[in-house]
């Protein structure tokens, strides 16, 4: 499928913030925020957008750390110490809203690590506006009671960056509050295993979680 890709500018609380747009040829695309890890708007959240272009969906992923990008944990560590937590959720925000400018309906969100965190805050905040949700090995507090959307998640059995318990946890909350939502483990995989850039790559896991997040945004985004 042809696609289309830019580099945009975002205007958050009166500064420039870069983001990556990809659509596809067709007009009428639902929308996707892909929201990435702590390492920054990395090439491949960028390739992400690409993908999903080319599944049929507008992706839009905001940089949330200021045209930087950690190469390491350590610098990521470093670069999410120096991370203004307001200003990224405004960003946040305003790519949401950008995004729902330029389709029709709700749109869906699609996390990673920490932007999984962020997709979880967006789905309770604004639950009238979102359709789907997709967490990759991410997880976050939030008002559970308020999201509206389905919500599917991909986790390791055994993640030392965000335990079972607690994904669990969550998981668990989510039903309870009545959302419609799924959890996925794939057993033996190490955090980031869907970022084929990372040493934790997995590629048969990564397929199947992609395969599972592709029919699950066609089915529930209109």
């Amino acid at each position: 499928m042809l696609t289309k890709k830019s580099e945009i500018k975002l205007d958050v609380n009166g500064k420039k913030v870069n983001a990556y747009l990809a659509e596809p040829a067709q007009g009428n695309a639902p929308g996707i925020l892909v929201l990435h890890a702590w390492w920054g708007l990395k090439p491949f959240f960028k390739q992400v957008c690409d993908r999903l272009a080319e599944q049929g969906f507008i992706a839009l992923a905001p940089d949330l750390r200021n045209g930087q990008i950690a190469k390491t944990i350590d610098e990521a560590k470093e670069l999410m110490e120096k991370s203004d937590s307001q200003f990224v959720g405004d960003t946040v925000m305003a790519a949401k809203d950008h995004l729902r400018n330029m389709v029709k309906g709700k749109i869906g969100l699609v996390g990673f690590s920490m932007g999984a965190g962020w997709a979880l805050i967006v789905a309770s905040s604004k639950p009238e506006q979102i359709a789907a949700t997709v967490l990759f090995y991410g997880n976050e507090y939030a008002d559970y009671e308020k999201i509206t959307s389905k919500v599917m998640g991909h986790y390791s059995d055994n993640d030392e960056w965000e335990p079972n318990e607690y994904v669990e946890k969550t998981f668990a909350a989510l039903k309870s509050a009545g959302v419609d939502a799924t959890l996925h483990i794939y057993p033996g995989v190490a955090h980031w295993f869907v970022e084929s850039d990372r040493p934790e790559y997995d590629s048969a896991a990564a397929s199947l979680a992609w395969e599972r997040t592709f029919t699950f945004l066609k089915e529930n985004l209109p």
